[in-house]
This record gives C-alpha cells, sequence and structure tokens, in this order.
C-alpha cells in the first residue's frame, strides 16, 4: 500500500537515504529541506518543499511523518510536530548514545565518547526522554543507530534490538546510512515499535 511520507531535513545523510528507499518502493514522499540540488531530476512519487524546520508552514499532512532533523533541532519543534501531526506516525531518527552497552552505562557516558560529539548525543537523550513522557494517544517511533553510523552498502541483511547497542563478534558496532533506511522504511510499513526505541546494526 503506498503511503503519503513527509521526510524533514530530506537532504541529510539519513534523510537522503530515507526519502530515496520510501520512493523505490512506491511511497508519496514529500522531501522538506532547507535547500534543494537545483540540478536534481525529477522523480515520480517525490515532491521538494523548500521550508526551514523552525518554521510553522510544515507540511505535515501525510501519513506519516519522519524527523530526519539533528536532535537539537527535532527538540524545540516537537511540540509542533505532535500538534500538526496529530493521529499520524511520527519517526525519530535517533542516537546511539543512551544506548545500554553490556555493562549496563550508556554509550554516551564512556570515558571514550568524543566531546564534539555530546551536545547532539545529549540532545538525542533528551528528544528520547519527551517522547516518553508524551500522551499515549501519540504514535511515535525512535530508531538508533549502531555506534558507527555512516554512507555505505544497502544489503538489507541487519540485526534489530531495543535499547541495549548491538556489535558484531569483533566488537564493532555499524550500520550503513541505506540499511538504516531499509529498517526504518520496515517499520513504516509493518509497524512492530510503537511508542518504543529500537536499534539496528549488522
Amino acid at each position: 500500500m503506498s503511503l503519503k511520507i513527509t521526510v524533514l531535513g530530506a537532504t541529510g545523510m539519513a534523510g537522503s537515504r530515507i526519502t530515496d528507499e520510501a520512493v523505490s518502493r512506491g511511497h508519496v514522499v514529500t522531501a522538506v529541506a532547507r535547500h534543494h540540488d537545483a540540478q536534481a531530476p525529477a522523480r515520480d512519487g517525490l515532491h521538494r518543499v523548500t521550508a526551514d524546520a523552525a518554521g510553522d508552514d510544515l507540511p505535515l499532512g501525510a501519513d506519516v511523518v519522519v524527523s530526519a532533523l539533528p536532535a537539537r533541532v527535532a527538540l524545540p519543534l516537537l511540540p509542533a510536530l505532535v500538534a500538526g501531526a496529530a493521529g499520524r506516525r511520527l519517526l525519530f531518527v535517533g542516537g546511539a548514545g543512551s544506548l545500554r552497552l553490556p555493562n549496563g552505562e550508556r554509550v554516551i557516558d564512556q570515558p571514550g565518547f568524543r566531546e564534539e560529539w555530546k551536545p547532539e548525543a545529549s540532545a538525542h537523550v533528551e528528544l528520547l526522554d519527551a517522547l516518553r513522557a508524551l500522551p499515549e494517544d501519540v504514535d511515535w517511533t525512535f530508531l538508533s543507530p549502531s555506534a558507527l553510523f555512516l554512507p555505505g552498502e544497502r544489503t538489507g541483511t541487519f540485526r534489530l534490538g531495543g535499547d541495549d547497542l548491538l556489535a558484531e563478534a569483533d566488537g564493532t558496532s555499524r550500520i550503513s546510512a541505506e540499511d538504516y533506511a531499509v529498517a526504518l522504511l520496515d517499520e513504516i510499513e509493518t509497524p512492530a515499535h510503537r511508542r518504543r526505541r529500537f536499534t539496528v546494526g549488522y
């Protein structure tokens, strides 16, 4: 079934892959960003909208709204997103900082966690806490990537988890932006994590 999906932050690393994956599956996507590539070819099912995420003119009238915005942008927008997308699903591109390690501690609290990452990671923690505090009638999902979240290959093969960081046998925790988008679109098409955070990794 074709859905109408609005992607906020549609030209970023995650947002662009989510947009591509959604269009490839036959959904109708409204891609919202401050700037779009003027040379980008037109594509069936894709509508590009130029808008400031902080503005009050965001096109939220879709079946599903995906925020691929930085958490520091999405967090203050949350009340407007909840109100504007009332009755619709809200999905958020999350961070890995609040995921737990085998020792029970969070990734963000580890000594090796880079200082330059902490402001955005902390905002993701706040955003997840804010989502968990929303009324039960708000249909949200927060998808945390693995520790390494970079452009790569679309394999379609990965694992899903809950609040614990996923890692491979050698300890590496990673997911490509392309496979992250596959996991998020799978969740949109077949909801399994309503009002929950989940994670994806190899």
